[in-house]
């Protein structure tokens, strides 16, 4: 278990990281959310030490630095570059190999695992984007850490490789282990994410999991269509009875707060005939938008 509590983080007058606190759970994917510069990136690197700032975080009750072995406990991708240029990809593992006293076999092995056969002999300063990625997580996979924190570990991966983390990293947690996974792919997010923090301008905003976060939404709701003429009568019911409703379309209205069995007797009850009944479900990304927009700092077409 990861225990962070009150991270804060200041650039001059900016504060960056806000009285940041929360729990990640061994056994789950649990999924880091926010807007660009929402402070996730510098939040990573102030649970892995790597940045000066005020808070903790314990990894089992100790800090990272009371820890025998960082790389056994905790493997981290923050940036797919994060490597010399020239020296090769085999050897760069190699090198991490060493630090972390592991034998020269875990290093053939990720290599395999993550389809760098063919470049591993070769200088990693012409990598694309996605095999830098791969070549991050290699790294990070090599001492079989209790907990993985990756930071966008999908960005400049294929369709299928995306696949693979996904599945990867789900049965990773699911044999005991810890992960942490920043992302802006929230649809890959919701198919892989067990539980889900999210912060704005460094500011806790939502730690729930997966399941309560898109519960919550607004988007959830009962479409249900009837005739033109019938539409003010089911309608007026539904609102006499505390349901939130709204007119979508001809003859159509969003129910939100009621069930597609509680529209459908009311309606039954008014002899209104239903041409469409469907509940609709939220996605993460409904979700998302709803809890961060108010906290967007970079809007695309700027304030309105």
């Amino acid at each position: 278990m990861i225990e962070v509590t009150s991270l804060t983080k200041r650039y001059g007058s900016t504060l960056a990281v806000d009285d940041l606190s929360f729990t990640i759970h061994d056994g789950k994917v649990t999924g880091f959310l926010g807007p660009n510069g929402s402070g996730k990136s510098t939040s990573m690197r102030l649970m892995l030490g790597l940045d000066h700032g005020e808070g903790t975080t314990l990894y089992d009750g100790q800090r990272i630095e009371q820890l025998d072995s960082v790389s056994r406990v905790v493997g981290a991708h923050l940036d797919a570059k994060y490597f010399h240029p020239k020296r090769t990809a085999r050897n760069h593992l190699r090198m991490l190999a060493q630090e972390a006293d592991l034998p020269s076999a875990p290093v053939d092995e990720v290599i395999q695992m993550m389809g760098l056969s063919s470049v591993a002999d070769k200088a990693p300063g012409g990598f694309s984007l996605g095999m830098g990625q791969r070549l991050g997580l290699a790294g990070a996979l090599l001492a079989a850490p209790r907990t993985l924190m990756l930071d966008e570990p999908a960005n400049g991966l294929d369709p299928q490789s995306i696949h693979w983390l996904r599945d990867f990293l789900k049965d990773y947690a699911a044999q005991g282990n810890s992960v942490f996974v920043s992302s802006h792919l929230l649809s890959e997010m919701e198919l892989m994410a067990d539980h889900v923090v999210v912060i704005a301008k460094g500011r806790l905003v939502a730690d729930a999991s997966m399941a309560d976060i898109v519960a919550k939404s607004r988007r959830n709701d009962v479409l249900v269509r009837t005739e033109v003429a019938d539409r003010d009568r089911l309608s007026g019911e539904l609102s006499g009875k505390g349901f939130a409703v709204q007119p979508e379309g001809a003859g159509g209205i969003a129910v939100t707060g009621a069930t597609t069995e509680e529209v459908g007797r009311a309606a039954h009850a008014l002899g209104v005939a239903l041409l469409e009944l469907t509940a609709r479900v939220a996605s993460l990304e409904d979700a998302f938008l709803e809890l961060t927009d108010s906290d967007q700092q970079y809007k695309v077409g700027g304030d309105r």
